[in-house]
Parts: C-alpha cells; sequence; structure tokens
C-alpha cells in the first residue's frame, strides 16, 4: 500500500451505503469531510444502550461529580450534559444536579424522555444551540466532539460551551482518540447478550490525513424477529491533546487534561471559566 492511498480522501472512502438507508454526506472538492451523524444515533438508537452496555454510568458519573466538587463553582447546582444520547449520564447525575440535555439525533432524545420524566431535553446542534440559561457544569462525552468536521468547528463548539457557562463553571470533554494513539488497521469484536437481543459489532479502522475512519458491521438477532445486519462509517475528526487545550484557551477557558478519564486511555479536557470575583 502506498503513501498515497492512505493519504487521500476519495469519494469511494465515504460513500459507501447503508443497509439502513441512513445518509453519508461527503464533498468531493477540496479537503472538507461532511458526514451526517452515524446510523447508531438514529436508525440503531434503540440498540444503542445494549450496543454499549459495558459502560458504567453510575461509576462515570461519580468521577465527573468528584471533579466537578474539586475544580468548579462551589454549590454550582446547574448541569448541560451535550450530546446526552439516551440520557444514561443523566439518569444519575439528576439526583443531584438541575439537569438539562441536549442531543441532535430525535430518536436519541426519545429513548432518554422515557427514562427522565420532568427532565429538559433540547434538541440542537452542539455548535449553534442558544440557552437563556448558564450552567455550572457543561459536558460532551463519549467522544461526541470528534464528529465535528473541522478544527474550526470544534473552536466555535467550545466557544459555545464557554458562552453558556456562568463564571467558575467547568467544561469537561471527552475528547475523540488522539492522532498518535489511532491505530489503523485494527480490528475490533464486541458481543453483548440480553433475553431481547444479541448483538455482535465488529469494527475496521483506517485513517485518511486528520479523520479515522471505522467501518462498522452489526448482526442484531431478536427472538420472532430474526437477524439484522447494518453497516455504517463513523468518521471523526483526529486533533491532539496539545491543539484541544489551546482551542479551550482561546474560547477563554483555563484548561487542563486530566490522564484519569472515564475510559482508559482516553482523559478528560477540563476548562474553567474565568471568574473576575474569584481573581480579585
Amino acid at each position: 500500500m502506498g503513501a498515497d492511498k492512505s493519504d487521500t480522501l476519495r469519494e469511494a472512502d465515504f460513500a459507501t451505503p447503508f443497509s439502513t438507508g441512513s445518509r453519508l454526506g461527503y464533498r468531493k472538492a477540496g479537503d472538507e469531510v461532511t458526514v451526517s451523524a452515524p446510523p447508531q444515533f438514529h436508525e440503531l438508537a434503540e440498540y444503542y444502550d445494549a450496543l454499549n452496555d459495558r459502560k458504567d454510568y453510575r461509576r462515570e458519573a461519580e468521577r465527573l461529580d468528584s471533579i466537578v466538587q474539586r475544580i468548579g463553582r462551589r454549590g454550582g447546582r446547574k448541569w448541560l450534559d451535550v450530546a446526552c444520547g439516551t440520557g444514561r449520564h443523566l439518569e444519575f447525575l439528576r439526583r443531584t444536579y438541575s439537569a438539562v440535555g441536549l442531543d441532535e439525533s430525535p430518536e436519541m432524545l426519545r429513548i432518554a424522555r422515557r427514562r427522565l420524566p420532568g427532565v429538559r431535553l433540547v434538541r440542537a446542534d452542539m455548535r449553534t444551540f442558544r440557552l437563556k440559561d448558564r450552567f455550572d457544569v457543561v459536558t460532551c462525552l463519549f467522544g461526541a466532539i470528534g464528529h465535528l468536521r473541522t478544527q474550526s468547528e470544534v473552536g466555535k463548539t467550545f466557544d459555545n460551551f464557554a458562552r453558556h457557562l456562568s463564571p467558575g463553571g467547568v467544561a469537561i470533554i471527552e475528547p475523540w482518540i488522539d492522532p498518535a494513539d489511532f491505530r489503523p488497521g485494527m480490528i475490533d469484536v464486541r458481543t453483548s447478550r440480553s433475553p431481547t437481543l444479541t448483538a455482535v459489532r465488529c469494527a475496521f479502522s483506517v485513517r485518511r490525513r486528520d479523520h479515522s475512519i471505522i467501518h462498522w458491521h452489526f448482526l442484531l438477532g431478536q427472538p420472532g424477529r430474526g437477524i439484522r445486519y447494518c453497516r455504517e462509517i463513523d468518521t471523526g475528526l483526529l486533533l491532539s491533546q496539545e491543539e484541544l487545550l489551546r482551542l479551550m484557551r482561546r474560547a477563554g477557558l483555563l484548561p487542563r487534561f486530566l490522564s484519569r478519564g472515564l475510559v482508559a486511555g482516553r482523559g478528560l479536557l477540563v476548562g474553567v471559566k474565568f471568574d473576575a470575583n474569584r481573581a480579585s
């Protein structure tokens, strides 16, 4: 395999059709990659929690709370979870905080509403949402920031997070894979089983310049419904820890990187919004 193949974004890399009927957008001119949200956030939303049943959301929520208690505003109780998905983190955070969830997927929010009666859930884009409230904590987890297309969009999104923080508030962002840690050619297979679903998920990864491209294949078996096969391509923006910290700083956040994150090897970006009262 020559260097030209690994360094060139081609139509074929982004135009593989989905058996679920989802759209995958791409642009042939120039280097910009335009990708819609993967179908696991839309057509496969009903399987999302089962496909991620290894995550310990309670433990992760406790870890996030401990960071906020150590770094954040004393007495802060307003929490915004951006890209909240089906609301699994909010399920635990709502017990202590006045929580709001935001996501772009109506299918994911539909599940979250069933799980979180009484919790405000907003359908919006993380780059452009505007809420009247200001929050003590803004989180964006599970590498969701990697679904943005360019470094400029990440900077715009960090600006938006900072805009919605009260002075002294904390932004906690779980980054996508660091470029130095991404391993093209890796194959990963995971299985999950419950009385209502047997799922096999297989992934193969490649890299095109500053984007990871993960080819996902799913076998989903349900009693009485048979076995369904789906495939998708998930494109992620690869930015280094230094680049992400610089973008947080430009957004008016005092950034730091915590090597102990929610999952092994990923870490957390933490940014505190400047508080003139505490500085004086």
